[in-house]
């Protein structure tokens, strides 16, 4: 099922009947207690589905949920824990967003800079492309050029970005692309002179306090990787497949591949709730909505982030990732101060709707 789609799917599940998520206030401890059993239940009904991963729920500054499921490697018999490394896919871009950002905080760029500063080969029909239309999948570029592990350098991927025909006019449409996101990562390389995984490390990974989070910079040794399943078929660890000697190959780097772990993602979550990272001008940038991702116009693009502006609950920024085998869902519902986040190694056929239904435990009312 495609990103859009699921979308969709928290739209049209998260009753109403459950009623607008208000400000977020202090809970009792007997409204927390009884929020954490209905997202336990959800949960388990998903593990007795085929789930495998790493879940947790914050609201405000209750930790309600917070346990891993299954099997990391089935053929080791490893279970899955809150420090098992999953590829967390698209939610890679909002790493790239972010780092984009921090150079402009640094004034070493903006994100109205055309990307012919930084590409002065650039051909006339890519001149005027902007860093904002990278960031908002509106600068015209397909969705993606090649297979994730095809052996394709910076130099090649930009040299082929240069030279494909946009799909629309820089500026004109929503297209979601990944080679947007890749070119971003090229451009974080050029003006920080460091690798685009050193460049996440040094300046939001580490003020994060997330010391398992990335390519190949963590160090990640075999047993931490979770291995990736759909049904009988095996994927494998993401070292498992080929990667140049500093990361993904750039049909994949800066738009997807990011490894992490359950606990790092909540460190990640207080980051972007204050000024670790990023300040609040630049989170404020992130998370505006600045493009309808469909003529609907239920659902918009920010920096690396999908805005709902109305959901049953309140604002939700969310993102997810999976390439068929692993699979993440982020969702912050903002007017709550709420908080979902799932990894997972197993793709199965209901596990799209794992999320929503988390939600729908989350908010319930009586």
């Amino acid at each position: 099922m495609d990103r859009k789609s699921r979308y969709l799917i928290y739209l049209l599940s998260v009753a109403p009947e459950f009623g607008v998520a208000q400000e977020s206030a202090p809970q009792s401890r007997t409204a927390s207690a009884e929020a954490a059993k209905r997202v336990g239940d959800a949960v388990e009904g998903f593990v007795k589905k085929g789930f495998s991963g790493a879940v947790w729920v914050r609201r405000g500054g209750d930790l309600l949920y917070e346990r891993a499921h299954g099997l990391a490697d089935k053929a080791k018999n490893a279970r899955c824990t809150i420090d098992t490394v999953f590829d967390i896919g698209s939610i890679t871009k909002q790493f790239t967003a972010a780092a984009i950002l921090k150079l402009e905080t640094m004034k070493k760029l903006s994100t109205d800079d055309a990307i012919v500063k930084f590409f002065p080969g650039a051909p006339a029909d890519k001149r005027k492309i902007t860093i904002h239309q990278l960031l908002t999948h509106t600068a015209g570029y397909p969705e993606e050029f090649g297979p994730d592990y095809e052996k394709l350098g910076r130099d090649a991927l930009v040299a082929r970005a240069m030279a494909a025909k946009l799909e629309s006019e820089p500026g004109a449409k929503y297209n979601y692309s990944n080679v947007g996101y890749s070119l971003l990562a090229a451009i974080v390389e050029t003006v920080s002179g460091a690798s685009y995984e050193r460049f996440l490390h040094d300046q939001l990974f580490v003020p994060a306090g997330m010391k398992r989070t990335g390519y190949l910079l963590p160090k990640f040794t075999d047993s931490d990787l979770a291995r990736g399943y759909r049904g009988e078929k095996v994927f494998g660890s993401p070292l498992e497949h080929p990667w140049a000697a500093d990361g993904p190959y750039w049909n994949l780097r800066g738009n997807g591949g990011i490894l992490s772990t359950g606990r790092d993602m909540l460190l990640w979550d207080g980051a972007l709730r204050g000024d670790a990272v990023l300040p609040a001008e630049a989170r404020k940038k992130m998370f505006t909505p600045y493009v309808a991702e469909g003529p609907e116009r239920r659902s918009f693009y920010g920096y690396g982030w999908v805005v709902l502006e109305k959901t049953p609950n309140g604002k939700l920024y969310t993102h997810n990732g999976g390439n068929g085998f692993f699979f993440a869902d982020y969702y912050r519902f903002v007017d709550s101060d709420s908080v979902i986040f799932i990894a997972s190694n197993a793709q199965f056929p209901e596990g799209e709707e794992m999320g929503p239904s988390i939600a729908r435990a989350l908010f319930e009312r009586k």
